[in-house]
């Protein structure tokens, strides 16, 4: 083989070693599930997701609690791992429904 026609193979071959490791990052990230972020905001924003209605007010409310309740970084990347029934459950009781229940 030439020297131009080893380049393009080489180029050819880049590029589909590129698509397919940005395809697995996906499937990966559907495995491993959400990213877990240990704080406050990322517990937040888990719980206004998960929520009915996403309301600006549960949000602010779960803002101003949440210092109060978990205490260290693994705790609330414990919540963060919640599926969104139980996320909403931990912080309304059995009774609120989630956005994967409407």
């Amino acid at each position: 083989m030439n020297r131009a026609g080893s380049i393009g193979l080489a180029v050819v071959l880049g590029l589909a070693i590129a698509a397919g490791l940005s395809a697995p990052g996906c499937v990966v990230r559907r495995f491993t599930g959400p990213d877990l972020t240990g704080t406050c905001d990322g517990a937040c924003a888990h719980y206004v997701q998960c929520k009915t209605g996403h309301a600006q007010a549960d949000g602010a409310r779960c803002l101003a609690e949440c210092p109060e309740v978990f205490s260290d970084r693994d705790s609330l990347m414990t919540y963060e791992s919640l599926a969104c029934a139980d996320a909403v459950e931990y912080v309304d009781g059995n009774s609120a429904r989630t956005a994967a229940h409407r």
